[in-house]
């Protein structure tokens, strides 16, 4: 994993987040708005920012995926 692109990490998580029961979708590349996927279960919509850093991730980062979860009407980030 450590290895994985920027792509294939998130292409990863997707297959994982769906074996879990999420359905998910990837967002535009680009206009994403920090949202890389996105994920349904029940009726809670959950925005995701995918990262695959050695360190921990700075607020900016953050601060994007808390503004693509108001963009895309998410419940949680």
């Amino acid at each position: 994993m450590d290895r994985m692109s920027g792509k294939a990490f998130e292409l990863f998580l997707e297959e994982r987040l769906k074996q879990d029961g999420y359905k998910v979708k990837q967002t535009a590349k680009g206009a994403d708005y920090g949202v890389d996927l996105l994920l349904q279960k029940d009726k809670t919509i959950i925005a995701v920012q995918a990262k695959r850093y050695r360190s921990n991730v700075g607020v900016k980062a953050v601060q994007e995926v808390r503004s693509g979860m108001d963009y895309y009407q998410a419940d949680k980030a």
